[in-house]
């Protein structure tokens, strides 16, 4: 086995995922709870409809150049282990390991918990449901589209396909209701009364949830060996993320357009009740409907990718050799999507009994800036490192794009840290500890059999 669980070629990931199947997992990533969840969260922390949209379009704008970024090193480091990789090309195998660890423990079972109570919430919307059954709801989820994505890479990818597209057609719709509104001059639910100016403080705690919303473009690197060409991989970056800034635009400008800046603040469903206040009942059942399949889309993308990372991180480590298993038939890292499958549903259990959305956003949000702004520096490392290496797509007006990537990354991870406080922050960085001294068993497990053997 080579670096990284990079193995032989009967049985390594196989070049076979085109620029279509790509990009939808990167739509698919990206659009889901966020937009639907988070944009009346921004609304309320900035009061301020212009700055509203302002927010959105900054998110859009920092979303792209850290695209691009991820363009570069996954085409010049094509590797299922995606950050994984970068990070240990950068800055060396301690590092990487926190990264894998914190992405098994943290990033992508949390963000897939998160999605799975989305989901939970909005189907309440229709038939009312305990806590329990809602954490019963969000458990099968996660077993379903795990048991999807267990039966093969062709077919996971084919169903994300038509889910993004049920995630499109959703916010054209609310484009269409706040037009519907406008041409019968129906007034706003609740329009805001005074803008409030420009305050750094609740900008930046409402830029933790753009960011949010936009999170997710940089979980597709791990496709990277997967597609068959660079450019594909390139195709898939831009075009998905500059779809995606656009989808999200409309979407806002249709929120304020009908629900006005303080109906959007106080809703916990805006797109539901634009849609109910545009076309009645129907259109806030179709709307539920559509939301509901929103998350199981990001969910599948997350379950589609997550294994991977853990897949390139158990090749590094013996002691884990078991998780570093490919299944050429399903084109699957078939161990570790149930490992990850398993911790999913350890988090279910833990929010069940809580707000679940909330409390997997707290847990995961510090941890998760954290890495990326460690990836983008490691973009510049690795030019200054090897400056004529092979890249076949460059990012475009070095450094300034990797620097802005850098900088929004880690503005968004200091106004993270002060969003979820000293106890989530304390619950989150001490996962990442706990994989320091997972880390460290390993190593001294490694040795051992080592001594033994001599």
């Amino acid at each position: 086995m080579t670096e990284g669980g990079a193995e032989t070629a009967s049985n390594a990931p196989r070049r076979v995922l085109g620029p279509w199947a790509a990009a939808s997992v990167v739509v698919g990533m990206v659009v889901g709870a966020g937009i639907f969840r988070s944009a009346s969260l921004v609304a309320a922390g900035i009061g301020n409809d212009a700055l509203v949209l302002v927010a959105w379009a900054v998110g859009g704008v920092f979303a792209l150049a850290g695209a691009l970024c991820y363009a570069e090193l996954s085409t010049a480091f094509p590797h299922p282990g995606g950050d994984y990789r970068f990070l240990r090309l950068a800055f060396g195998p301690g590092i990487a390991f926190l990264f894998a660890w914190s992405r098994f423990a943290v990033i992508f079972t949390a963000s897939a918990t998160m999605l799975a109570f989305v989901a939970a919430d909005y189907i309440a919307e229709l038939v009312p449901l305990s806590a329990f059954a809602r954490g019963a709801v969000a458990a099968g989820s996660i077993l379903l589209l795990t048991v999807l994505n267990l039966a093969g890479v062709r077919r996971s990818t084919g169903g994300q396909v038509a889910l993004v597209a049920i995630d499109v057609l959703a916010l054209l719709a609310l484009g269409g209701a706040a037009l519907a509104l406008l041409a019968a001059g129906t007034p706003q639910v609740a329009p805001t009364p005074a803008p409030r100016p420009f305050e750094a403080g609740s900008f930046g705690a409402a830029m933790v949830f753009v960011m949010l919303a936009f999170g997710g473009f940089n979980d597709s690197a791990t496709l990277s060996a997967e597609v068959r060409r660079p450019r594909d991989m390139t195709i898939a970056m831009v075009g998905g993320m500059g779809l995606v800034t656009a989808l999200y635009l409309l979407a806002n400008w249709a929120y304020l357009s009908g629900l006005g800046g303080a109906g959007l603040a106080s809703s916990a469903a805006p797109a539901a009740q634009l849609m109910a206040h545009a076309f009645g009942p129907a259109g806030q059942i179709a709307m539920v409907v559509a939301v509901t399949i929103a998350a199981l889309a990001i969910l599948n993308a997350l379950v589609l990718v997550g294994g991977r990372t853990l897949y390139a991180a158990a090749g590094d480590e013996p002691a884990l050799a078991r998780l570093a298993q490919w299944d050429s038939a399903s084109g699957v890292p078939r161990a570790a999507i149930f490992a990850q499958c398993a911790v999913s549903l350890v988090l279910v259990v833990w929010g069940a009994n809580s707000t679940g959305f909330a409390k997997m956003v707290d847990y995961m949000a510090p941890v998760y800036w954290l890495f990326l702004s460690l990836t983008g520096l490691s973009l510049m490392r690795l030019r200054r490192r090897d400056p004529d290496g092979p890249r076949p797509y460059r990012v475009p007006f070095y450094p300034i794009v990797p620097l802005m990537f850098t900088a929004g990354s880690t503005y968004v991870l200091v106004s993270s840290v002060l969003y979820v406080g000293w106890v989530g922050c304390a619950i989150s960085f001490g996962m990442l500890a706990l994989g320091l001294v997972v880390r460290a068993g390993l190593n001294r497990n490694a040795r051992g059999v080592a001594a033994g053997s001599a």
